[in-house]
């Protein structure tokens, strides 16, 4: 029984079950996760045990409502680890990811339960049950089939101690990026050395390495390969030291190396899809997705590569004859392609990221941009709350409301870097919406963007925004949710879905009227110019052969490392970068010029503690293929609209995982989805 005292012990007073966090401390956490475990064990041994016949009541919707207190804890403290950890932290998140894998096998693993959840479920439709709780039925079912619950006794203990060891692996994994990332920061003591980089951007690296107690300026990496530094600092010396330090994270042979670790899962991975009755781990997740089968990704994948690969190539010819130009010596090298990259948009298209940056003040994306574009589609609206505990002092909080003022939920946003952050961007939830729990959500968006000095805003750069605007429509997907039951709420659908409705958010950043709402120079207050506007989206077409050429390249590295059959010799931890060589080498993606947008060291989205993205990094690419159609439609039937706004609502954000998705965005489109638009976009035709 979990202290009264302690604030996980019962659901939170504040609104929306906010979470205290002001009352929260560490010593909470490891007794709130020993007692929620237990608790939810004793729920689930009451489930089983029920000597009434199995029912719908008394089976699924009291396993939903199972684990409160594990649902509290958990919300708070692994979306902390990710944005705001301590040592301690990360050392109990090591030893919680073993423990909690262990409590979820017990439970999908119980013979007892697994039969009356059968019985429900051979008597589904029969049983007087609505669409969505056949539906969830369906789900729970195939859940509990996909992580053992059928396989023999034996077999089930084995997959324990895979699953086990694959938790664990995945938190080191996370916890050595981390401390990598750290410690390759690039520090430089003389000012000329960032030659190139705009005031702010010197700025926020002076204030970095005051922040470590280092003179001069410190560049903190972030998760991709690709530095945004590395498109605007002069000298090449530089450029090379930057890209050298984030492409050789998790490769230095110390203590933090993470080729032992990842080639470990990676076949352990597929040792438990063998033992699941599946070819590979590929395999095994594509079975549950949009995409079906093996082969249609590995098709996509290679159809999209020969477009890009030409296109990359002719991308490269336009840098090498301004590098040449330039008087560059030698090769054109990988540190080089960002930089000459933005020499052709300025020399080209007349467009230089550091003349946007002063016109993209974080605030007005925010409120003038992103919460405008949600106002019009939408009818929401966003008040900041100044009385509510904050997760940390960098963040805000805002309430959500829809055109009639009733409550939607509440959104954190955490827009700043700090070595206690893991890097990329990301949506989670503190609390998910749920009628049957009564819960409305608790959303937090998460950004890495440098924090400037005091009294300077944070300027973003034009990708930045593009990301913000991205993580909103996670956003959007979990606030405007109405589901009944949590399994199925939100952004818990198939994972080469679930970018689909952040995609297609990302259009409304150069959309006319909402640009020109936040698009204000912020020493001057004068809106961006518009032949800069028009120069802009002129340039937008540019560059699309590099960065599909890097996104396909990670998707191809995950791919072939869970396409690995149990049979399959491990790959030991020194052939990690031949391998990679070899597999890009099979689907025509091997450059040194363009190295993938995360290698195998640091691709922390498919070698963490969640498994969610193993074998789906490739989602991106494929559900793109749902936002370009779409963007098509909303851009024919009159664009920033409420009524496309509703029925994008209505058909898609509010629906979780309650229907066929793939059946549900055909409803919105009024056909099929086509591939021609993602080709269209990307200028792969």
């Amino acid at each position: 029984m979990l202290p009264s005292d302690n604030p996980f012990a019962v659901a939170s007073p504040l609104q929306d079950e906010y979470p205290v966090f002001d009352r929260i401390h560490f010593e909470h956490y490891r007794p709130a996760f020993d007692a929620g475990m237990a608790e939810q064990r004793a729920e689930v041994d009451a489930i089983s045990g029920n000597p009434q016949p199995p029912t719908f009541a008394n089976t699924v919707e009291a396993l939903q409502r199972s684990g409160a207190v594990l649902r509290r804890a958990g919300g708070v403290f692994f979306n902390l680890v990710a944005s705001d950890s301590t040592p301690q932290m990360r050392e109990l998140a090591g030893e919680l990811a073993t423990e909690l894998t262990e409590h979820r096998d017990a439970l999908r693993l119980d013979r007892a339960l697994f039969a009356r959840l059968s019985a429900v479920h051979a008597s589904r439709h029969d049983a007087d049950l609505s669409d969505e709780q056949v539906n969830l039925v369906e789900r729970l079912y195939r859940d509990f089939v996909r992580a053992g619950a059928g396989l023999a006794e034996s077999d089930q203990e084995t997959l324990r101690g895979l699953n086990g060891r694959i938790a664990a692996l995945g938190a080191k994994f996370v916890e050595d990026v981390l401390t990598e990332s750290n410690d390759l920061a690039l520090h430089v003591t003389d000012e000329s050395e960032l030659e190139g980089l705009s005031e702010d951007m010197v700025d926020a690296a002076r204030r970095a390495a005051a922040d470590h107690g280092r003179p001069g300026y410190l560049l903190p990496l972030v998760l991709p390969t690709v530095q945004p530094a590395l498109g605007s600092l002069r000298r090449r010396d530089v450029r090379r030291r930057l890209f050298e330090a984030a492409t050789t994270r998790g490769l230095r042979g110390n203590q933090h190396d993470t080729r032992e670790t990842l080639t470990e899962m990676a076949a352990l991975r597929a040792r438990r899809a063998g033992l699941l009755g599946f070819a590979s781990h590929a395999a095994y997740v594509v079975a549950d997705q949009t995409a079906g089968t093996v082969e249609a990704v590995t098709r996509r994948l290679d159809d999209l590569a020969v477009p890009a690969v030409r296109n990359a190539k002719r991308e490269r010819a336009m840098l090498e004859a301004v590098a040449r130009a330039d008087g560059l010596e030698g090769p054109l090298e990988p540190w080089d392609w960002a930089y000459y990259s933005e020499r052709v948009r300025a020399e080209q298209y007349d467009v230089d990221e550091a003349r946007l940056r002063p016109y993209f003040a974080t605030e007005n994306v925010l409120r003038k941009g992103i919460f405008a574009a949600a106002a019009q589609l939408y009818g929401l609206a966003f008040e900041q709350r100044t009385d509510l505990p904050l997760p940390h002092p960098d963040a805000e909080v805002f309430a959500v409301t829809d055109e009639s003022g009733a409550h939607l939920g509440l959104l954190v946003c955490d827009w700043f870097a700090r070595d206690s952050k893991r890097g990329g961007a990301w949506m989670d939830e503190f609390v998910g919406q749920s009628r049957l729990l009564g819960t409305r959500p608790v959303v937090t968006l998460n950004l890495n963007i440098p924090k400037p000095a005091a009294g300077r805003p944070a300027l973003m750069s034009s990708s930045e925004v593009i990301t913000a605007f991205h993580e909103f429509g996670h956003a959007l997907h979990g606030l405007l949710s109405d589901c009944t039951y949590p399994r199925t709420s939100g952004t818990h659908v198939a994972r080469d879905f679930v970018e689909f409705p952040s995609q297609v958010n990302e259009m409304w950043a150069w959309w006319p009227s909402v640009l020109a709402g936040y698009a204000v120079h912020h020493e001057t207050g004068e809106p961006i110019p518009a032949e800069l506007v028009e120069r802009m989206h002129r340039a937008r077409g540019f560059g699309w052969g590099f960065r599909t050429h890097e996104q396909l390249g990670a998707a191809v590295l995950d791919w072939e490392w869970h396409g690995r059959s149990p049979d399959d010799e491990r790959v030991l931890p020194d052939d990690v970068e031949e391998f990679e060589r070899l597999a890009l080498e099979r689907h025509g993606l091997h450059d040194p010029l363009i190295p993938p947008r995360y290698r195998s060291t640091y691709f922390a989205h498919v070698f963490d503690d969640d498994d969610a993205y193993a074998a789906n990094y490739y989602g991106y690419m494929w559900s793109e293929t749902l936002d370009a159609d779409t963007v098509v439609w909303f851009e024919a039937n009159g664009g920033l609209t409420r009524a496309n706004g509703d029925r994008f609502r209505a058909l898609v954000l509010s629906r979780g995982d309650t229907v066929d998705l793939m059946a549900a965005t055909a409803e919105l489109l009024g056909r099929e989805p086509s591939l021609e638009p993602l080709l269209v976009r990307r200028g792969l035709t």
